[in-house]
């Protein structure tokens, strides 16, 4: 019941700049995390950041600490993942997430993915 649509995704040399943006609709009330996850072929499935609804960041992946920086626009209702210094490695669909539940720590609500491609 929540409904999450990403945009944002795309080429771009290493050592540049990606900004993604997850907007959030329905059943906002009830959020109360939101995630960015990656998952490049081959790997596992990557948290990369994670926010609370009300805007506060509560982890970052150490593979991204320090260049990649999660936030929330309040008014839009849209989660922001700004990556800076990307790397190749950092190539993978990027997908938003949220969660209602405070007890466990299930994504129950995702968008399609958004593809991140870092050349070298």
């Amino acid at each position: 019941q929540v409904q999450l649509v990403e945009s944002g995704g795309g080429l771009v040399q290493a050592g540049g700049s990606l900004r993604l943006s997850c907007a959030a609709s329905g059943r906002t009330f009830s959020i109360y995390r939101m995630a960015w996850f990656r998952q490049a072929p081959g790997n596992e499935r990557e948290r990369v950041a994670v926010i609370t609804w009300g805007g506060t960041p509560t982890y970052y992946a150490d593979s991204v600490k320090g260049r990649f920086t999660i936030s929330r626009d309040n008014a839009e209702n849209t989660v922001y993942l700004q990556m800076n210094g990307l790397k190749p490695e950092d190539t993978a669909v990027y997908y938003c997430a949220a969660r209602t539940g405070r007890v466990t720590a299930t994504y129950e609500n995702w968008g399609q993915g958004t593809q991140v491609t870092v050349s070298s």
